[in-house]
């Protein structure tokens, strides 16, 4: 806000358990009035206080009212964006699979992907978790969640250098 005037908190589509939408909740990190689309390496349009809470992942932190209100859960695949949910799974007809488990803060794919993984390699990380969904492995991953934030990797540089390695 700072930056540019805009409203502190950002609000999207997204999809969850059996195709329901729903909209999450993030703090804004990107300027008002842009393109949102995976981000690059430097991208212009974060801003310097953005950089920062994305390095720390504090922008995810608004989620936890999605958590509250029943939309999402501590531990799932990630909430799709909906504009990607059908051509997902035309490319790729196992992702509605993925849609059989609520979405999640953090997931397996989140915690053992990196931001370069393909999305179909993703989504396998995604099926494997469902398939072998455990509270204990939930824990896990939470403690492994926990360990990764406090690594405070920059989440800017998603598809720099094998954008085409993301596409489905």
């Amino acid at each position: 806000k700072k930056y540019d005037g805009g409203k502190v908190l950002f609000k999207q589509k997204r999809v969850t358990v059996h195709g329901r939408i729903f909209w999450i909740y993030k703090f804004r990190t990107m300027r008002e009035n842009v393109e949102n689309y995976s981000t690059i390496k430097d991208d212009e349009r974060i801003t310097p206080v953005g950089r920062f809470i994305r390095k720390y992942r504090i922008d995810e932190l608004p989620q936890l009212l999605n958590i509250i209100k029943g939309d999402m859960s501590l531990v799932g695949p990630r909430p799709e964006m909906v504009e990607n949910v059908d051509d997902y799974t035309k490319k790729m007809p196992e992702f509605r699979y993925r849609l059989r488990m609520k979405a999640g803060l953090t997931g397996y794919a989140q915690i053992n992907g990196k931001y370069n993984t393909s999305s179909r390699d993703k989504l396998m990380m995604d099926l494997m978790y469902i398939e072998n969904y455990s509270i204990l492995k939930d824990i896990q991953l939470l403690f492994q969640t926990v360990m990764v934030l406090f690594k405070a990797e920059d989440s800017t540089a998603a598809f720099e250098e094998n954008k085409e390695d993301n596409e489905v």
